[in-house]
């Protein structure tokens, strides 16, 4: 493990965050360090589906496209049911810390899973509330990760594209030194 920073935007739609991590991926921000989190969304007809094939998930329903693009463009995914969040759809490294919280059986007074993974990687409690309140309303988190100049490219980055806020991290801990 090593210490990096982390960068946050809450974006209200998922158009609003593939808008985001389309202008990262154009800036060249290693999309390796870019984590994407948001609720599944149920259609009124419930037609969503979900498999694994060849190591991608495979998504159907109103999001599937969005879903579907991200799975390509992102190393990892997952699907989480999570106790007062509901379907919480992970991409990218934050699956990797999500899995391991699980797994330790972390429990963080008060968070969710999805809580006590940011928790243990040095996010604070303060904002993390505010995450699982925004993925509560609907809102789609884009979190990138790196060094104290990665984090203040992708930052500049996420200021132009339409977040509702975007807060910085500094001293969280990365996963296979990314």
């Amino acid at each position: 493990m090593s210490e990096h920073n982390a960068v946050v935007g809450v974006y209200n739609s998922h158009t609003d965050a593939e808008v985001a991590v389309q202008e990262l991926q154009k800036s060249g921000f290693d999309m390796q360090k870019l984590s994407i989190v948001g609720k599944d969304y149920h259609t009124e007809e419930h037609v969503i589906g979900y498999y694994n094939a060849s190591d991608r998930m495979q998504f159907w329903g109103t999001r599937g496209a969005f879903w579907g693009w991200l799975c390509g463009l992102l190393v990892g995914s997952a699907l989480f049911v999570l106790p007062g969040l509901g379907p919480v759809i992970v991409f990218g490294p934050l699956v990797g810390v999500l899995v391991g919280a699980l797994g330790g059986a972390v429990v963080v007074g008060g968070l969710s899973a999805l809580g006590a993974g940011l928790y243990s990687i040095g996010i604070p409690k303060d904002s993390i509330v505010e995450y699982e309140t925004a993925l509560k309303s609907d809102k789609f988190l884009v979190m990138a990760l790196g060094t104290a100049d990665e984090v203040a490219t992708a930052t500049r980055i996420l200021e132009t594209t339409g977040a509702a806020y975007i807060a910085a991290h500094e001293g969280v801990l990365t996963l296979n030194g990314r």
